[in-house]
This record gives structure tokens, C-alpha cells and sequence, in this order.
């Protein structure tokens, strides 16, 4: 089945709809000059995702971004709101133009021809996106966004499938019409693979 017959795509966003490694490399050098100070709680911040997604039963009420939020700031002995502000400036807003500079042109141009065509399409991404979808000017490129950090995000980080299954409810589709697109084969693949979908990587 070519990509085009699938009824709906379910697209990841970090690493998906930009290359990954330049924004990284320039977020790594802002944070060295002006960001040292926040530097720990965004690196403490990170690590506990892939604790959640290993675990996700260390998940505390279906909410895995404010679980992170909790755990870090139990780490600083700080506040989760003081936690979330620095993550939101500098995993969210700061990165904004980088990720335009770096966006995967063709794939949100493939995208939009896709959508041309009545295909659905629905962003879903362990963090928060919708900022980051503006940034990119790809927000009208997607019906519905599923993700952690906003009202009604997966109770679950991928692989566990919760969030592809929400997406595909929310557009009406079977999961075994839906195309994943995504940059980790095992986060977004493995993902897809236990929801029922299909998998395309992108590189």
C-alpha cells in the first residue's frame, strides 16, 4: 500500500518535521552562553522522559509532562512551576527559530499535497507542540495534536501506543489505516506497531 492510500498519517514532530542535529547543536550553544544557570534542570528534565518511557508506571495521573515536572523539581527542591517555566522557554519558545530554519521543507510540503488529496493528518508528540507547530508555519498542515503538556495529551509516552490510538479516534480512522510517520524506530515505529499501524521512517 503506497503512503497516499492510507486514510490518515500520524506525524511526530522533534526530529520528524525538522533535522534534529543543528538544532540541537545551536539550543546547546545558547545554553552554554546564556543558559547556564538552567542548564542542569533541562538536562535532569530529559533524562527523567526516557525514565517514563522505559517505566511508564512511574507515570502519575496519566500525566507524564507534569510528572517530569515533579520529579525534577523534587531533584532541585524547587517548585514544578519554576521547572516549567524554564522548560517551556527553553525546550518550547527558544528553539522556534531554529526549528523554521531547519524544517524538513519537502516532507511538510508532502504533507500538504496529502491533505490535498482528503487524507487526514494528526501531529503527536511526547511534548508540548503546538508553539513549535507555529514556529514552523505548519499548524493548519494538521486536523487534530495529541500531545503531552496540553489539555487532552496521551496519558503514556511512546512507544506505548496510547497516543497514536487517541489520534486516530479523534479523526474518526481505524489504526489499521493510518500511516505513522516518525524518526525513532523505537519510540515511533514500536508505537505504531503495537497500535496497528504502519511505519515510515524518517531519516
Amino acid at each position: 500500500m503506497s503512503d497516499t492510500k492510507y486514510a490518515a498519517w500520524l506525524v511526530d514532530l522533534d526530529g520528524t518535521l525538522y533535522r534534529p542535529k543543528p538544532v540541537k547543536l545551536a539550543m546547546a550553544a545558547l545554553l552554554s552562553t546564556r543558559g547556564f544557570g538552567v542548564l542542569p534542570a533541562v538536562r535532569y528534565f530529559r533524562k527523567q522522559h526516557e525514565r517514563l518511557r522505559e517505566d511508564p508506571s512511574l507515570v502519575r495521573d496519566g500525566d507524564p509532562f507534569g510528572t517530569q515536572l515533579h520529579l525534577t523539581a523534587e531533584h532541585f527542591d524547587t517548585y514544578p512551576c519554576h521547572i516549567e517555566r524554564i522548560v517551556r522557554e527553553w525546550m518550547v519558545t527558544r528553539p522556534g527559530p531554529w526549528l523554521a530554519r531547519f524544517a524538513r521543507r519537502e516532507l511538510l510540503a508532502e504533507l500538504a499535497a496529502y491533505r490535498a488529496t482528503g487524507g487526514k493528518t494528526a501531529l503527536v508528540s511526547d511534548y508540548p507542540a503546538t508553539s513549535k507547530l507555529e514556529a514552523l508555519g505548519a499548524r493548519e498542515l494538521f486536523d487534530v495534536v495529541v500531545c503531552c503538556g496540553e489539555p487532552g495529551g496521551p496519558p503514556r509516552l511512546k512507544p506505548d501506543p496510547a497516543g497514536m490510538l487517541l489520534a486516530a479516534s479523534k479523526l474518526g480512522v481505524p489504526p489499521e489505516q493510518c500511516l505513522v510517520l516518525g524518526d525513532r524506530q523505537d519510540a515511533d515505529g514500536l508505537a505504531a506497531e503495537r497500535a496497528g499501524m504502519a511505519f515510515r521512517w524518517v531519516s
